[in-house]
């Protein structure tokens, strides 16, 4: 088994991860979608294909879900945890959302910003001084020898929109991925398995150690003159842990998870709860073979860090109030939870000045604190998506939001996502034309 998983490093390239950012902008509802909310299914489209993709040499289980403004969502759950866990999957069964970890640090990051603890366009050496002096490559992922100074110090908003010239272990080729993977500087977490080469090496242990060694590294290009997927959010989980004074993961329990009800939303699954962990699967010429069980998952160990930019798991309904709270502008269920400020800035273009923001399989975006912000005619859409195919997205002027869960790495290896972007789409318009 560990050499067919071995294999898998090479479809984990950067266009793989990169392109699940566009699964997060499907497009923007209309007006009248409150009229249409009294259908008792709005998501037809969406339900076929959870059904058509899960059964014998699909998946095992897969949730999806719509929710209209100020109700609670509707979901649509099919199957099992994993092939050989059978207990059903159900919208409070847990999946490991990898990236879509970024929007949630992203949001805790401007809440602090929101109070006046910090701002946007403070220079980060301020928080973190050994980022005051950092060099750069001459050319990206070019010669580790072949350096100069940065033009200008790295800000709060680089790092929440990957504009700040740091690099990512999953994304850089060559010497400077070398030295990331050197130094313990790896995204996340994925399988106790022994598989050479999946994410490289193992992590360093603490975010004040993976910080310093961090500042080590020369950045990929000049601070504020690109976006290029980073570390930027991981790094930003030792920004918030100084400026509050708490450690990071949490301060996201008592300032986001605790107050929005996200009970089952952390970095750490407890051996209670291990059999609601469903099983993520590498995909390997369209064969699922299992890297990480839910009774064994790495997951029930303590990570090294809280990794700000993929380290947590979270159940649909849970990540659900999640994307509520942003909907309804920092409030659930009557109470705040986050600044109004806080939800609009950061859902908002954070770009620095005459950066463009990706083109990731779509048209360009712009980008958020910690997601990707859409223009023309998906302008108010905000989302991220997750590297073992999970997908959550808000519709910031409408109100809507919606949400895929599967576990499948990499993401891109079959059809599933595109499909249910297309379906999700089909019953946006089915219940425009009700209205």
């Amino acid at each position: 088994m560990n050499r067919r998983l071995s294999q898998l490093e090479s479809a984990l390239d950067r266009r793989t991860l990169l392109s699940l950012g566009a699964l997060a902008g499907l497009g923007t509802m209309m007006p009248g979608l409150l009229r249409a909310a009294e259908q008792p299914s709005i998501m037809p489209h969406v339900k076929a294909v959870v059904e058509k993709w899960v059964g014998p040499g699909k998946f095992p289980g897969l949730v999806a879900s719509l929710g209209l403004p100020g109700r609670e969502a509707q979901f649509v759950a099919r199957g099992s945890e994993g092939f050989t866990d059978l207990d059903p999957v159900t919208p409070d069964s847990l999946f490991r959302v990898y990236s879509m970890t970024k929007p949630v640090t992203g949001m805790a990051a401007m809440q602090l910003i929101a109070e006046g603890k910090m701002a946007l366009d403070q220079p980060l050496y301020e928080i973190l001084p050994q980022f005051r002096h950092m060099q750069v490559q001459d050319t990206y992922d070019g010669s580790l020898t072949a350096l100069h100074p940065a033009a200008q110090p790295i800000t709060i908003r680089q790092l929440l929109t990957h504009t700040s010239g740091i690099g990512y272990s999953i994304i850089q080729k060559g010497p400077i991925a070398e030295l990331m993977v050197e130094k313990g500087l790896v995204a996340g977490q994925v399988t106790r398995l022994p598989v050479p080469g999946l994410f490289r090496s193992q992590p360093v242990k603490g975010l004040d150690v993976f910080a310093d060694r961090l500042a080590q590294i020369p950045l990929v290009y000049d601070p504020g003159t690109r976006w290029s997927y980073s570390m930027g959010l991981d790094l930003m989980g030792r920004v918030i842990e100084v400026v509050s004074g708490k450690p990071f993961d949490v301060y996201l329990q008592d300032t986001i998870f605790k107050p929005a009800g996200m009970n089952d939303t952390g970095f750490q699954v407890a051996p209670s709860d291990a059999d609601r962990l469903t099983t993520n699967y590498g995909i390997l010429k369209g064969i699922f073979v299992p890297i990480d069980e839910g009774a064994q998952s790495i997951y029930l160990d303590e990570p090294a860090f809280p990794f700000g930019g993929a380290g947590l798991v979270s159940s649909p309904r849970d990540y659900d109030r999640f994307l509520r709270v942003l909907a309804q502008f920092g409030e659930i269920d009557g109470k705040r939870v986050l600044a109004e400020e806080a939800v609009r800035l950061g859902t908002s273009n954070l770009l620095p000045p005459g950066v463009p923001g990706p083109s990731i399989m779509g048209p360009v975006s712009a980008f958020g604190a910690g997601g990707r912000v859409g223009l023309g005619d998906e302008a108010g859409v905000f989302g991220w998506a997750g590297a073992a195919g999970t997908v959550a997205m808000v519709d910031m002027i409408h109100g809507f939001r919606s949400q895929i869960f599967a576990q499948f790495m990499p993401p891109t290896a079959l059809n599933l996502l595109p499909e249910f972007q297309a379906a999700l789409k089909a019953d946006v318009m089915a219940l425009l034309q009700k209205a």
